[in-house]
């Protein structure tokens, strides 16, 4: 019998003796258990005198097991048939972020030999282009920390957490370690791969479809397509590919590509998005809120915070434990902010994007794409105040008294270039920053010592989400038989889980999977 044991919790310096209490606990010897498994790990933090570690379990075994925590256990897995591909032509992928990534997989098994376009570079190729331009600001406007393979989530944290519930997550997590993440990833509360693994995740899987007989083309990029009859003609800089399923898993900055839809006529609708600031505290200053004086027996600590102000939400998103604030604009002369972080999360600081939300009435004319224009205004006005590709910053303690620093203080800001003080009025909306303004406070609440005077707020973020949406039907298609928009720059998913889980699914449905 397997029985889920939920909440189990022993003393943060037990962790390895949990089978061991575990044992005691239920009156078991070892020899009774037939297996002893992780479902979920997390930190309880709630009493900061009394830090717990907190364990879901799954555990087998013939003896009758009783308490308000146990309960039987059963899990479905979900099993896929791999139908043999019938069509006359191969599927073609553009992009390969997470959701290009989870439908190559599934029609790569399926013996379709997809043929996937990215018009950044290959793995080695890209890390080189991203490495040229945070030392020497030359910047690759097609190969660089939002192009290439992998997509932008690989110059991440690689964050595996998501509010959404869909069975076959597990199984996007399972794939995962199957080709080298952490095992941890599988029972850990606030998963993460880390840029360091993800990177070779993502070429080992690559690899495997390579094998299954995916043809990959690095380095070109998706110009245009035209309709005969069911045939859809994909245009690209390495050639035109035949298909009958163009799967696109653009990204949230393939602009002109977002263009050249719309000038063909692919019904496209705007969304709402966010911008704002990152947000760099010391690590250990984030670790001694979060978890006081055990703080030195935890791994870097994570924060999520939101308010909701009069008109508008203020939260943190895509926060990085022991990470740097990255350069991560794909379009020369603009400044883009994001955070990434290691696997083992050790860097000085920890940050966050400091988000306001952004609405189709704030930015819409006459457009669905007035939403990619506004972020491109922000961002180069960004770049304007250094003209250099420095970032525009200021601290914590000055921007709310509405002053300027002088100098950096405790907190050294890890942005790759370097940052000038300024008036972030200068790069954001006015009502961005007067949101931030009023957050702060508010944040300062729920985290005391939030507001270090010394953090440093570096902007600016854009692209966070898509700001269009690429409408589509119950059939995952859009108005043009044959093309299926896919994950976050399509506008249907946000982060590396919901993305791979939505290329999947069309994957799934275009593969006759569940016919």
């Amino acid at each position: 019998m397997k029985y889920q044991i939920c909440n189990f919790k022993i003393n943060i310096d037990q962790k390895s003796d949990l089978e061991r209490l575990f044992l005691k606990k239920y009156r078991l010897n070892f020899k009774d258990v037939k297996s002893f498994i992780i479902q979920k790990e997390s930190i309880d933090a709630r009493d900061k005198y009394k830090i717990n570690l907190s364990y879901n379990l799954i555990i087998d075994t013939d003896k009758v097991l009783k308490g308000v925590n146990v309960k039987e256990f059963s899990k479905e897995l979900p099993t896929f048939t791999y139908p043999k591909w019938n069509k006359q032509n191969p599927p073609v992928i553009v992009g390969f972020g997470p959701a290009g990534i989870f439908a190559a997989l599934y029609l790569s098994r399926c013996n379709a030999k997809p043929i996937i376009v990215e018009r950044g570079g290959d793995m080695d190729t890209r890390i080189k282009d991203v490495e040229k331009f945070l030392n020497d600001k030359i910047l690759s406007e097609s190969s660089n920390i939002q192009f290439g393979e992998g997509g932008a989530g690989t110059f991440s944290d690689g964050k595996l957490t998501t509010n959404a519930k869909d069975p076959l997550f597990n199984f996007i997590l399972e794939e995962f370690v199957k080709y080298g993440a952490p095992e941890e990833i599988l029972y850990a509360s606030l998963p993460h791969i880390g840029t360091d693994y993800l990177r070779k995740v993502i070429k080992s899987m690559r690899k495997d479809m390579e094998s299954m007989g995916a043809k990959f083309y690095f380095e070109t990029t998706f110009i245009n397509f035209a309709k005969y009859n069911d045939d859809i003609l994909v245009k690209t800089t390495a050639g035109e590919f035949k298909t009958n399923h163009l799967i696109l898993g653009l990204g949230h900055s393939a602009r002109d590509t977002f263009k050249m839809l719309y000038k063909n006529d692919v019904m496209l609708e705007p969304k709402s998005f966010s911008i704002g600031v990152r947000i760099e505290h010391k690590r250990e200053k984030i670790n001694q809120i979060q978890y006081g004086n055990a703080a030195e027996f935890l791994p870097a600590a994570s924060y999520k915070l939101a308010v909701h102000l009069k008109d508008r939400s203020v939260y943190s998103f895509c926060m990085c434990p022991g990470g740097e604030v990255m350069a991560s604009q794909s379009e020369k002369n603009s400044i883009v902010t994001n955070g990434m972080s290691y696997f083992l999360r050790a860097k000085d600081n920890s940050n966050s994007a400091l988000l306001v939300g952004i609405n189709p009435s704030d930015y819409y004319k006459d457009s669905p794409l007035d939403g990619m224009y506004f972020q491109e205004e922000f961002e180069r006005k960004a770049f304007n105040v250094a003209k250099d590709y420095r970032a525009p910053a200021n601290l914590v303690k000055e921007f709310l008294e509405n002053k300027i620093a002088n100098q950096v203080r405790s907190v050294k800001p890890s942005y790759p270039h370097g940052v000038v003080f300024c008036d972030l009025n200068q790069v954001l909306p006015d009502y961005v920053v007067s949101s931030l303004k009023e957050a702060l406070p508010l944040f300062d609440k729920k985290m005391p010592g939030f507001n270090d005077p010394d953090a440093v707020l570096t902007g600016v973020e854009t692209r966070s989400s898509s700001p269009i949406r690429i409408i589509r039907d119950k059939m995952r298609m859009s108005n043009i038989t044959g093309i299926y928009p896919i994950g976050e720059g399509a506008g249907y998913a946000g982060g590396i889980m919901t993305a791979a889980l939505d290329g999947l699914k069309t994957a799934l449905l275009i593969s006759g999977e569940n016919d």
